[in-house]
């Protein structure tokens, strides 16, 4: 499979019932909510990706961090267990859409629980997050499926983010950056960078020498364009509301 395709779901109508764990719950805008969701599609095809979107699931209020429900690596989706029991419905959906890109399919099975936005892949590791949403049943079992295309699986202490990718992200290099008051084991990764915003902590690579990252974080992209990276932003203010960020809006699928 050859392939730059972006999985994504739109935001549905209850997306201000959304889970909040270590925020407040602020009001948020669904008219501006899709306005900034189209603007994120847009800049994926601009950057070269086709987008694909996931069936609607309108009566789950996150559904649009469409990351959490599946993982792809090489020829191979794995279905997410979700750890909220309000989020396991979105997972459903999902199956067909990999199955038709040509995925070979597995699945996060009981006891096991994991969320996707929980995987963080730089090379041929994969660093899972080790929290409130995804446990060690759920980890071990994507070691096993990870195992099958090659890659290591290393899990992560995460207390102080809702997930991994909350909290660190990879740049093309594979240095990972975090914003330093939720990373809880910086020492995990081989090479790690501090940002100077929270936001600033989350990047989608576009390409080799691209990064998409949200506008809320202009110093870091200052920061990342002095390192000789082109840096695309976008406003996701009211997915922040929502304890989401630029990655958990999309599923990159490279092969």
């Amino acid at each position: 499979m050859t392939r730059r395709t972006a999985l994504v779901r739109r935001p549905g109508p209850r997306l201000a019932d959304g889970l909040v764990t270590h925020l407040e719950k602020s009001v948020i805008d669904l008219d501006l909510a899709r306005e900034q969701w189209e603007a994120y599609a847009g800049c994926l095809r601009s950057a070269g990706w086709e987008t694909v979107e996931v069936p609607a699931a309108d009566d789950c209020p996150d559904a649009v961090f469409i990351e959490d429900a599946v993982v792809v690596a090489g020829d191979l989706a794995v279905l997410t267990n979700p750890g909220a029991a309000e989020r396991k419905p979105e997972v459903a959906a999902v199956e067909g859409v990999v199955r038709d890109l040509g995925y070979r399919v597995e699945r996060i099975t009981d006891p096991g629980t994991l969320d996707g936005g929980d995987v963080l892949k730089v090379g041929d590791t994969a660093y899972v997050g080790l929290g409130g949403r995804t446990n060690g049943a759920g980890i071990q079992q994507l070691a096993g499926h990870f195992a099958t295309v090659g890659m290591r699986t290393q899990a992560v202490t995460v207390e102080r983010a809702l997930h991994l990718k909350s909290a660190v992200t990879a740049l093309p290099d594979g240095t990972v950056i975090g914003w330093d008051p939720v990373v809880d084991w910086p020492g995990a990764f081989p090479t790690y960078e501090g940002m100077p915003e929270e936001g600033g902590a989350h990047v989608v690579l576009l390409d080799e020498s691209t990064v998409l990252m949200a506008a809320s974080a202009p110093r870091t992209a200052d920061l990342l364009r002095g390192r000789g990276l082109d840096v695309v932003t976008v406003d996701i203010s009211e997915f922040e509301k929502l304890e989401g960020c630029v990655t958990c809006l999309s599923v990159r699928c490279r092969g």
